[in-house]
């Protein structure tokens, strides 16, 4: 059986398709996943409630009147989960406790791994959906940031989820290897390192920090000194544009550089999604997809498309999707300038449909900043407009800006949060602390669990805010063992499994799931296997929201929920053995739960903290 939560938005749809039939209404059939199902304020007033206002003006009805209706209906032909009732305008039931808690502990034991994938239905929620997802994106002219961090943390994180959810999943990465920025580092390089014979093994760097240092390097040059102690040399600037002219025209001294300094930089960021669990299945490279997408400009003005402008460049009208321009005039962006050279937006469209002939995906999604919203509302409406089928399906996941307290971030200016760097710190402040509690030798390797709390710290922080939204990093709230992060998760993990390892050297074993629903009747009880029952529901809404803080905020209840059944309900201190069983029955398929749902938000899990 489903959760209580879809059994009853499908038992209330039915009773309202079947009323809008017998009243002959021309209306669409309500569909389960429209209908509103909320946790009932007061208990005695029944455990859930759907309000039925939403149907009042289909119905034509005064909300009260349809709960009454929806109710009889209901009630003739019984509930399978427990008894229906009509209150006010809200429709309410009281559950059956015992029936619903051995239906949700029966799957969770029987589905395994497995739970939360299937709908209600015995299949996967996405299956037969194939989604391409692009993230992370790099410059190979210094390392991945924190910046990155929450690109790679979502795309990662969403990737997962919708796999959980049945879709199959092909991870991308554009890694932006070539144009100015990267010349610019060239250029520091050959200034103050070429003649040393520096290099990142040399100087005992990671290559991307090496590289990243050499774009410091050249902003430095470039400005001068703030004090005057060093001149400023404005021709750097025009130095890197040649050297960027020498590279597509081939240069082979030129080339030679680049793919050293590249090779430095893209090593090392492998290095960091190696250390934070980041993968993928395939790297585009902007330096082999820059040039794609002009011939299907120049099919597009073929098919009058696009349009030759005046001045000679290739032009599309893109008022429908963006508005006017901020003269009122009809909005244009160019494709192709006059010399025929492409744009950036050309390399997109050229990608876009050469990673759908490599992977034929019926929906890809690009986790990028909202500092593109514009430009990617510009490229799904060109690709809608040359007429490809699988435009309909592609998504732009925008995320906000990520900073630390002490403000805003800058490359050039040397004052960006190294990915790598912070990691160090957060490892070193988690290790402290596994010291300072006396855990060493309870842990195990301290040095593994302080690099997992690490990246659990990180990643939940990342991840507990919607994406929508900017904020703030704070290191020393986000590796705090109390309240919604990371580590108070780890720990409450760690806990669980404390207790099933003790209960094991005890000789007590967890009861079957329908035997331990029959025992399990405490209010702390019934409201953790309510929870644990939504997870399916709340695989499908976080993969279709396409956000992970559905699911962080999902991880938080059910370790507050344990938190407060271990409080109240006592399991290997009870008395009762029968009910010792049942209890233990509950904490395994909570840190079944845990344990999965803390894997899709990049969580490591640990047995002991």
């Amino acid at each position: 059986m489903a959760d209580p939560k879809s059994v009853f938005r499908s038992l209330i749809a039915d009773a309202v398709n079947e009323i809008i039939k017998e009243k002959a209404i021309e209306a669409e059939a309500v569909s389960p996943e429209k209908i509103v199902v909320q946790d009932s304020p007061d208990p005695a007033m029944g455990d859930l409630g759907s309000p039925m206002f939403v149907f009042a003006k289909v119905l034509r009805l005064a909300p009260p009147a349809i709960a009454q209706e929806v109710a009889a209906k209901i009630g003739k032909k019984g509930s399978s989960i427990g008894t229906v009732l009509a209150v006010g305008p809200y429709l309410n039931i009281k559950l059956d406790k015992a029936g619903a808690s051995g239906d949700i502990l029966s799957k969770i034991e029987a589905q395994g791994t497995e739970y939360g994938t299937l709908n209600n239905d015995g299949k996967a929620h996405l299956a037969g959906n194939k989604v391409m997802i692009e993230f992370s994106s790099p410059n190979t002219n210094k390392p991945l940031h924190l910046g990155h961090m929450r690109n790679d943390a979502l795309g990662e994180s969403v990737s997962r989820i919708l796999k959980k959810a049945g879709a199959e999943v092909f991870k991308v990465d554009l890694i932006n290897n070539r144009g100015i920025h990267i010349c610019k580092s060239m250029l520091a390089y050959k200034l103050f390192h070429e003649a040393k014979g520096d290099t990142p093994e040399k100087l005992g760097i990671k290559g991307d920090h090496f590289v990243g240092q050499c774009y410091v390097e050249f902003d430095q040059y470039l400005k001068g000194a703030k004090d005057g102690s060093t001149p400023a040399h404005p021709e750097a600037q025009e130095q890197a544009e040649e050297m960027l002219r020498q590279w597509e025209a081939g240069d082979p001294e030129v080339r030679k550089l680049w793919q050293t300094m590249n090779d430095w930089t893209f090593n090392g960021v492998k290095e960091t999604y190696d250390r934070t669990g980041v993968s993928f299945d395939k790297f585009y490279f902007e330096s082999e997809t820059y040039l794609k997408g002009k011939d299907e400009i120049k099919k597009g003005v073929e098919k009058g498309v696009f349009f030759v402008a005046e001045d000679g460049s290739t032009r599309v009208d893109v008022t429908e999707a963006v508005g006017k321009g901020k003269d009122g005039e009809d909005h244009e962006k160019v494709l192709l300038r006059k010399d025929g050279t492409s744009v950036y937006i050309t390399q997109d469209i050229g990608t876009a449909i050469s990673r759908h002939a490599d992977w034929a995906f019926n929906e890809l999604v690009y986790v990028v900043a909202s500092e593109q919203i514009f430009h990617f509302k510009v490229l799904f409406y060109i690709l809608k407009k040359l007429g490809f089928d699988w435009a309909k399906k592609l998504y732009h996941l925008s995320y906000g800006l990520v900073n630390l307290p002490n403000g805003r971030m800058k490359s050039r200016e040397g004052t960006v949060v190294d990915a790598d760097d912070l990691l160090d710190s957060l490892h070193a402040d988690a290790l402290t602390a596994i010291k300072e509690r006396g855990r060493e030798a309870d842990v195990g390797d301290a040095d593994a669990v302080a690099e997992k709390i690490a990246l659990g710290a990180l990643h939940y922080y990342l991840l507990q805010v919607s994406p929508v939204k900017d904020m703030i990093f704070n290191p020393e709230e986000s590796l705090s063992f109390n309240g919604n992060t990371g580590p108070y998760l780890q720990y409450m993990g760690a806990r669980i499994a404390s207790i099933l390892r003790k209960a094991e050297e005890e000789g007590v074993k967890p009861a079957p799931a329908k035997d331990a629903a029959e025992l399990l009747k405490a209010p702390g009880e019934w409201d953790l296997i309510k929870r644990l029952g939504e997870y399916p529901d709340t695989i499908a809404k976080s993969a279709e929201n396409k956000d992970p803080f559905v699911m962080t905020s999902y991880l938080y209840d059910i370790a507050k929920l344990f938190s407060k059944f271990y409080q109240q309900c006592p399991i290997m201190g009870s008395e009762d053995n029968a009910l010792k069983a049942a209890r233990l029955t509950l904490a395994k398929a909570t840190l079944q739960v845990l344990k999965e749902a803390m894997g899709l938000v990049l969580v490591p899990y640990l047995d002991r903290m």
